[in-house]
Order: structure tokens, then C-alpha cells, then sequence
């Protein structure tokens, strides 16, 4: 089975964590993210151990400082009790808080004697946080035997200061970064578990995810909640009372991240392992308010015979040998009759012929495709491609904006992070979902700056084409471009995007031709040489 998930590299994180500095006052997380990741990178180099077998131990240890401080605060809440009635696992969970016994805590493991074997005292540890609490069975790392002492002592003392450096939700942030450190760090093996935290969160502010039921059947390590939470969180709201959550992931070692990441932004789900391709966990259709997912591009080798009688195909199977309309079906037939859905999806899938196109044909003429975003490049550490987002919503139906499907091409809107790297800043997602606000007829949101940019494209602040980013196109339209949903095809061109800079271009242009044109002639010789030896 040949598959590819893009994933995330990027600074959106290190300006939330800024923002996150100022507001408490506290020490610059970014600079204090560096710090802990460039101390435990180098301690995983000196130990010779692989990313992927260096990461879950870490990770898990850093779930338990969190842990550990959440315990302490609620522990000066309710006090130790008494001699006859000692305080114990009830009353932390009444807290919403996880128990933690003496064994399980950072000062037990710090003060070990030399010869001890650490190791085995953070597997026992992680054994009875989860006795204790049994939501967490099977989820938590018992993996420290294969750390050296001297490696897993470094890591507790780096560890066990976050506490003096940061504070409350700094900690999911300190998470979140390791995730992707560790993800870039593995390479296209670290690309199955995490989702570019820019993406995620565009996704999110163009779904408007207030309250409901959320599921992600490609869930990761669960990016797509943390960001709906903190979505609502800065909508005033509650994430735990106004979002429930549902995942499906296929890896084995990706769930335990995803509940742990859930745990460390004091967020809970269900969490379920399953290849969403043959196994419905959740009973998913019709039962979501919103869906969100990264779904792997391009599978092959499904065995689509297993799959004649599921549900979740009502529209037909794609007779291509290719997963990516298999996967869009599973998030459409998801959603309640008012649920909305975005995902990322591979460009191809936008101008699909054959059966492809007679599923895309039949989701436009429902009337559910709402927005199409297309994003441009480097926007992933594994690959380069492009990629495009779609977003779907059964509640316009029978809204005004039925009968329209609003294309934005934001292939030009990026912040670069180096020459490979690009993401999108918190401004930069603002902007861009506020393009889609003004078409809803929703007022636009200004909390990160994008004011500027919308009154110079917008000035009424009234939805309008603008010419090289946005246009609407109607059914009949779309229709008549034999069922594409390319941007490219939709968005008006900038008459003057090219004039400015086409000395500058030019020459980059020139050189390039001349090098494809120099390849060209050397695979045409070698065909040459092929041809006359087989003669």
C-alpha cells in the first residue's frame, strides 16, 4: 500500500507561544521550547537512539510534568485530608484532574539512588498512574528500559523545570512543539501523526466548530481538537462542555499521542484504533456536527469488495485505484444534516475524471461544497506539493449560498520560514477566514490584525471577487467546467501579478528552461541508446 500524509513545519506555534508569553507575563516560551528540545535532542544524539524510538519516552514524560503540576495545584484546592480520611483518587477526579500516587511523581524519580535502575521505576510509574486512573489504560509509554540512566536522569531535571518557566496551557504548547520536532526529526515517518498547526488551524476557523460533536477519522496524534478547543476557548467558551470529540486512527503508536495530547490541553475523547477504510469505530454516519480531517493521498490496493455494502459509500465507489474519494465520501456521509467538513486533499482530486468525477458531480449538485481553498507550496517539511482544502456544509442547502461554491486562491499567501519551509501566520489564517465570513454574511474578527489587509480588498466590508484571490462560481458554472473544482479555473487573474517583476523572473525562467531542456536531451539520447542496443 503506497501512501503519503503531508505534515507540519512551521512558526505558527512559536507566535502563539509569544502571545501566550505576553499575556501571562511569563518567560518567552518560544526561547524556553528551544531550550527543552535542544537539550533533549542532544542527549538522544549522545545515546545513539533513533527519533522513533526517542520520542513516545520523551513525550511521555512530558505528559507527566503536566500531569504532575495539574495534581499539585489541585492538591492546595482540596488539601491532603486526614489520618482517617486521606484525600485520594475520587477527589482528584471530581477536579477533572488525573491521580497521581508517590511513586508517579518527579521528586520519587529524582532522588533514586545511583545504582537504581531508572528505567523500570518510570515503567512501574506509568503502570500506576494508569491503576489509578483507568481511562489511560494501555495509553501511557513503558518504554524507559531502553533509555540509558544517565539519559533519563538529564530528562527528568530538563523536565522538571518547565514548571519555573511556564504555566497553564503553556504546557499543551510545549507538547504540540515536540510533536512536530519530533515528526520533522523522523521524516516522512513522523508525516503520519502530525498536521501542520497553520493548516489545522485555518480548517478550524473557516468550520466555526462552537458546539457539537467533532470526529476526525484520520486523527493523528489529534491536532484538529486542540486547535477546535482553542477555537472556542477564545470564543469565551468552554472547550469541555461545548465540544465532544471522536477520533479514528489506523497506527497503534499514534493513539496513545493523541490521547496524551487530548490530556495535556485538559481536553478528553474517545479514541479509538481502526483502518477507517474497512472499520466504521463510530457508527459515523449522519452523527457529526463537524469532521475535519488529513487524510493519507493517493492509496492504493484497497480492497474495495470489503467495502460494496457500507453505508458510508452511498455515492458510489471509485472504480480508480486511489483512496482519495473513498476518504472525502467517508467525511460527507459523516455530517448531520447541518454538519460542516474540511480536509485536506491532493490538488488531483479537484479535476478527477471517470468515476471520480461522477462522485465530485453528484457532492456539487447537492449543493454541499461550500469553499475551496487552494494552498500553495513548501507548506509541508516531507514534500513540497501543493495541496487544497475543501470544506463542505449540508446546512446551506437551502441558504442563499446553495446554489455558489466560493473558490480562494491563497497559493501567494504564505510567511517564509526559511527556502524550504513556509506557513501561514496567525494574521495571515485571520485574513483568509475572513474572506469566507464576509461571503457568509458573518462579521469578520480582528483579534489577529488582519484589519488592514480586509479593508484594503474589501472596503465596504461586503464580499466582492477580487481578481488573483477569490471568486464565486454557481453550479451551472462549475457544470460547464465539467465538474472541477480547481481554483485556478474560478479565481478571475491578476492582470498586473507578472509586470513588476518579470526582469527579475525572467532570467530564473530562462535558466530553468534551459535545464529541463538539457535533461530532455539526455533522456532522449539514452531512449536512442536503448533502442539501438535492443535492435
Amino acid at each position: 500500500m503506497v501512501s503519503q500524509r503531508l505534515k507540519p513545519f512551521g512558526s505558527t506555534i512559536f507566535t502563539e507561544i509569544s502571545a501566550l508569553s505576553r499575556r501571562h507575563g511569563a518567560t518567552d516560551l518560544g526561547q524556553v521550547q528551544k531550550k527543552l528540545w535542544d537539550a533533549a535532542d542532544e542527549l538522544r544524539a549522545n545515546s545513539g537512539l533513533q527519533a522513533s524510538e526517542y520520542s513516545a519516552p520523551v513525550l511521555g514524560l512530558i505528559f507527566l510534568r503536566f500531569a504532575e503540576e495539574r495534581f499539585a495545584e489541585a492538591e492546595g484546592r482540596i488539601g491532603k485530608g486526614s489520618a482517617r480520611n486521606p484525600t485520594g483518587p475520587d477527589d482528584f477526579k471530581a477536579e477533572s484532574v488525573l491521580y497521581l500516587p508517590p511513586e508517579a511523581r518527579y521528586d520519587h524519580m529524582l532522588n533514586q539512588p545511583e545504582a537504581a535502575n531508572l528505567g523500570k521505576i518510570i515503567n512501574d510509574a506509568m503502570s500506576a498512574i494508569e491503576e489509578h486512573n483507568p481511562g489511560l489504560k494501555g495509553v501511557l509509554p513503558k518504554v524507559y528500559g531502553t533509555l540509558p540512566n544517565s539519559v533519563l536522569i538529564e530528562l527528568l531535571r530538563t523536565l522538571n523545570s518547565l514548571a519555573d518557566d511556564i504555566e497553564g496551557d503553556g504546557f499543551g504548547l510545549v507538547y504540540e512543539y515536540f510533536l512536530g520536532q519530533f515528526a520533522m526529526a523522523e521524516g516522512q515517518g513522523g508525516g503520519e501523526f502530525f498536521t501542520p498547526t497553520s493548516i489545522v488551524r485555518l480548517i478550524v476557523e473557516i468550520l466555526e466548530p462552537f458546539h457539537g460533536k467533532i470526529f476526525d477519522p484520520a486523527c493523528g496524534s489529534g491536532g484538529m481538537f486542540v486547535q477546535s478547543a482553542d477555537f472556542v476557548a477564545r470564543h469565551k467558551g468552554n472547550p469541555g462542555s461545548e465540544l465532544s470529540i471522536y477520533g479514528q486512527e489506523a497506527s497503534r503508536r499514534t493513539v496513545p499521542l493523541a490521547k496524551m495530547n487530548l490530556a495535556v490541553h485538559g481536553l478528553s475523547g474517545d479514541i479509538l484504533e481502526g483502518n477507517t477504510y474497512y472499520e466504521d469505530r463510530h457508527d459515523s454516519v449522519g452523527k457529526f456536527d463537524f469532521v475535519m480531517a488529513n487524510p493519507p493521498f493517493n492509496v492504493n490496493k484497497i480492497d474495495k469488495a470489503k467495502l460494496e455494502d457500507d453505508p458510508r459509500f452511498s455515492l458510489g465507489l471509485p472504480k480508480t485505484d486511489n483512496g482519495n474519494y473513498l476518504w472525502i465520501e467517508t467525511f460527507y456521509s459523516a455530517l448531520n444534516d447541518k454538519g460542516r467538513a474540511g480536509f485536506v486533499m491532493a490538488n488531483s482530486a479537484s479535476d478527477a475524471r471517470s468515476s471520480e468525477m461522477e462522485i465530485r458531480r453528484k457532492l456539487i449538485e447537492d449543493r454541499v461544497v461550500d469553499v475551496i481553498v487552494a494552498v500553495g507550496t513548501n507548506m509541508f517539511f516531507t514534500v513540497t506539493l501543493p495541496v487544497t482544502l475543501w470544506f463542505l456544509d449540508k446546512g446551506k442547502r437551502n441558504g442563499p449560498r446553495a446554489h455558489q461554491v466560493l473558490f480562494i486562491d491563497a497559493r501567494e499567501i504564505y510567511n517564509t520560514i526559511d527556502r524550504a519551509h513556509r506557513d501561514w501566520t496567525p494574521q495571515q489564517i485571520e485574513y483568509v477566514a475572513n474572506i469566507v465570513r464576509l461571503w457568509r454574511g458573518e462579521e469578520p474578527e480582528f483579534q489577529m490584525g488582519s484589519k488592514e489587509q480586509i479593508n484594503e480588498q474589501f472596503p465596504e466590508a461586503v464580499y466582492a471577487n477580487v481578481p488573483g484571490l477569490c471568486g464565486i462560481a454557481t453550479v451551472d458554472e462549475i457544470k460547464a467546467q465539467g465538474w472541477s473544482l480547481n481554483p485556478g479555473r474560478y479565481v478571475e487573474p491578476e492582470l498586473s501579478s507578472h509586470s513588476h517583476d518579470f526582469d527579475e523572473r525572467m532570467p530564473v525562467l530562462s535558466a530553468e528552461f534551459d535545464d529541463l531542456s538539457a535533461k530532455a536531451d539526455q533522456l532522449a539520447t539514452a531512449v536512442q541508446r536503448s533502442l539501438a542496443e535492443l535492435a
